[in-house]
């Protein structure tokens, strides 16, 4: 069967368009956590978590930006977190939570591509804008629902890597959260490597017929 010819982001749009997101919401966090950490301690490093995320959704709300559903919900879960490990006096709640979550977040991208409404393509779509005949083409629905599968079992390896590093280094949070960012940079990065090799290989396909 033919398609219409369609057009096509370049993947460089798309990056500039998807970088300050991923920024701000993965590499600064982690970077105001361990400067607070050095300096303030690990109660500090957690109050200034919360404040990270939160000084974020109330520039949006100042400026009059749309705040993603994701930043409401990290606002959210990382508030909950941090209450309770101050209230209880134990920071493994902080740091072992989210990694349960995680867990459970990869279950959910293994039941997204049974239900055929693979996690991958909504999250994509929260970043970066992709034309409608692109989403609808077989090609673009295979990739995500692959995709999907690929990064369920990737949240998995790093869940299980980060549980298994705070066992062993708990009683250094520093080394803790070195360790553990250097593991799951090294999976992720691999992993996102093979993502943006893949969609560039099916956004050529999709080019090719026309």
């Amino acid at each position: 069967m033919s398609h219409p010819p369609v057009v096509l982001p370049r993947l460089t749009a798309m990056a500039r368009q998807a970088t300050p997101r991923l920024l701000e919401g993965v590499v600064a966090p982690l970077a105001v956590f361990y400067t607070a950490l050095t300096v303030l301690g690990e109660t500090g490093a957690l109050i200034a978590a919360v404040s990270w995320v939160y000084l974020g959704v109330g520039w949006r709300l100042v400026r009059r930006v749309r705040v993603p559903a994701t930043m409401f919900l990290a606002a959210v879960a990382i508030t909950a977190r941090t209450l309770i490990a101050l209230v209880t006096g134990n920071n493994a709640v902080f740091f072992l939570t989210p990694e349960f979550g995680t867990i459970c977040i990869s279950m959910i991208f293994l039941a997204s591509v049974r239900l055929n409404r693979p996690m991958v393509q909504k999250l994509t779509l929260d970043y970066i804008h992709l034309p409608q005949a692109v989403l609808k083409h077989e090609r673009m629905r295979r990739f995500f629902a692959r995709i999907t599968l690929l990064w369920a079992f990737v949240l998995l390896a790093n869940s299980t890597v980060s549980i298994l590093l705070y066992i062993h280094e708990s009683a250094m949070i520093g080394v803790y959260m070195l360790l553990r960012t250097s593991a799951v940079a090294a999976i992720s990065g691999l992993a996102i490597a093979f993502s943006l090799w893949a969609f560039k290989r099916v956004l050529h396909r999709l080019h090719a017929p026309a």
